[in-house]
């Protein structure tokens, strides 16, 4: 699978969607001669991939800012991102071989493929036979908190949560953890009583940014409570 990347959608189409499936970047220019022999190399060895590798083209005239990020000195320069990190990279127009041997590192494992079914499976001793594959999967960590606590076991959900670093979906589902003895069905309501405890108040200043994140960055209340919040507190 390949798509062509500008400045505008790189966040989208590479580093979102590097969070699900390894994308392989390759900034090449219509005038670049290496371009011309590499990137029909790319498109085969990706394409026998079956959509488990994304390849995602950038011309490199049209889009400076994604080369600048990237520090290009010369091209072709191809970078593999997954889960929203550079993991490899080369520059040059390598061979069929060895573009292969560098997609390969980024297809899933035997145990990779196992831990991905044991997840969309859904149920808690799926999700927990995931856990004792890969302890820290974040997938399987967030989805087994999620099923915890929506049976009523907020606090069990805080500690498997705990095992790995906090990203958005770690925080909110944190956030679903510790507010599910504490509705908030009435968001407004509730960050309106809350808002004149959060300065003093510890538990009142964390019920606040649990309600913010159940919320959500797409809730344009999200921003205004945000800005409420920071005028008490500071």
């Amino acid at each position: 699978m390949a798509i062509d990347v500008t400045d505008a959608t790189f966040e989208t189409e590479v580093m979102e969607r590097s969070m699900t499936t390894p994308v392989v970047v390759d900034l090449w220019a219509p005038w670049c001669g290496p371009c011309k022999t590499l990137g029909p190399i790319l498109d085969k060895v990706i394409d026998a991939t079956g959509g488990r590798v994304v390849l995602a083209k950038v011309n490199v005239d049209e889009n400076p800012a994604i080369s600048q990020a990237f520090r290009v000195q010369s091209i072709p320069a191809v970078f593999a991102i997954d889960k929203g990190a550079v993991v490899n990279g080369f520059q040059g127009a390598y061979p069929e071989q060895a573009v292969q041997q560098f997609v390969d590192t980024l297809l899933p494992t035997a145990v990779d493929e196992e831990i991905a079914a044991l997840v969309r499976a859904g149920d808690e001793a799926s999700l927990r036979r995931a856990l004792e594959l890969s302890p820290g999967d974040e997938s399987a960590v967030v989805a087994l908190a999620n099923v915890l606590t929506a049976s009523g076991r907020g606090d069990e959900a805080l500690q498997v949560l705990a095992r790995v670093p906090e990203t958005d979906d770690v925080r909110r589902a944190a956030a679903a953890a510790r507010m599910s003895t504490r509705p908030a069905d009435d968001y407004d309501h509730q960050l309106s009583v809350l808002i004149d405890k959060v300065k003093g108040d510890d538990d009142a200043r964390q019920q606040f940014v649990d309600i913010l994140e159940l919320m959500g960055p797409d809730d344009p209340r999200t921003a205004q409570w945000r800005k409420k919040l920071t005028a008490r507190l500071f």
